[in-house]
């Protein structure tokens, strides 16, 4: 194996996301509020080798964990021919191969997901009242999603994480109710706060529910306890229930308590645009380097110059902070 990726702050990059398509088929308020934006040409996109073949050579820089994402990656026909190439790779040194989902499309394909070589998976539910749900997601299918977390339970895509993007105005009075749903259900519910991209950049710092609120509110009705591990490049400040309840708690507040130090993250749009951080102004695009001829040993000496320009944190918290020029649904969670 080549010696593993590290930026120029001596920070290990273990972790690629990977979005397989801008397109989705849910219009939320925080990513898509004025519907379908200028959708990359077909030609454009990375093909499903172009994707194994990137991606075998972030496994061979030490690469150990790629998360699918999109947009909705499952509008991608081909996801189950990608995600049995990529699990081609678990013995090259990949350790855990997962997905990002709204869910929609789970009731019927999650056994398919799991038999081509997933391993677990992360689905995004914003809301369990189903008016809400439709006013923030922009579609009436709550009762489908939940029945695609049924289905990806069954399949034993687990564990099973649920993210909630909590907006004030919203629904941050249903942050209880997530946290007895991950009770019930035996599920790792994942709590973000709202976060500058939106197409729509109406983003507000008045509308985020800040992590230390989160926690107090689940707190009010369900004593939590710190799980007591080293943190290092995870996202999320996990918790346990007190009284021994299954479910698990996850708070990821990157505006009000960032996490950049130890971030471990690089991402791949669809597009085959590398982004350094989330909140990157600039991207590198490998897929020419790919589709230009570039030999096996160009695409990693490229990889690894782009990698030593990671910024050492976001700047949303600064009066100079840039949104990035395109939403969620281009650059992939």
């Amino acid at each position: 194996m080549s010696t593993a990726l590290k930026d120029s702050y001596n920070r290990p990059i273990r972790d690629l996301r990977v979005s397989l398509t801008d397109r989705c088929n849910f219009r939320c308020f925080y990513c898509l509020p004025h519907g379908e934006p200028p959708i990359a040409p077909k030609e454009q996109m990375l093909s499903y080798e172009e994707i194994e073949y990137v991606c075998d050579i972030f496994v061979s820089l030490g690469i150990e964990k790629i998360r699918l994402t999109g947009g909705e990656p499952m509008m991608r026909r081909d996801i189950e021919t990608i995600i049995d190439k990529l699990a081609l790779l678990k013995p090259q040194g990949l350790q855990d191969l997962a997905l990002t989902t709204n869910g929609y499309f789970l009731p019927d394909r999650a056994q398919g997901l799991k038999d081509a070589g997933l391993d677990r998976i992360t689905i995004s539910v914003d809301s369990l009242k189903p008016e809400t749900f439709k006013q923030m997601t922009g579609v009436d299918v709550l009762d489908r999603v939940l029945a695609g977390i049924a289905a990806a339970k069954k399949a034993g895509l687990e564990p099973i994480k649920i993210n909630a993007v909590i907006v004030r105005g919203h629904n941050e009075d249903e942050v209880a109710d997530f946290a007895a749903f991950a009770r019930e259900h035996d599920v790792k519910m994942r709590f973000i706060e709202f976060m500058p991209l939106d197409s729509g950049h109406d983003w507000s710092r008045t509308d985020v529910v800040s992590g230390r609120e989160i926690r107090e509110r689940i707190n009010e009705r369900f004593e939590l306890t710190p799980i007591d591990v080293a943190r290092g490049s995870e996202t999320s400040s996990r918790y346990r229930f007190t009284d021994g309840a299954p479910g698990e708690i996850g708070i990821i507040a990157p505006v009000t308590e960032a996490f950049c130090g130890a971030c471990s993250r690089i991402r791949l749009t669809a597009d085959g645009q590398i982004r350094t951080c989330l909140f990157s102004t600039v991207e590198h695009s490998l897929r020419d380097v790919v589709r230009l001829g570039g030999s096996r040993a160009e695409i990693i000496d490229f990889i690894r110059g782009v990698v030593l320009k990671k910024e050492p944190r976001h700047y949303i918290n600064e009066p100079q902070f840039v949104a990035p020029s395109r939403s969620m649904s281009f650059i992939g969670g």
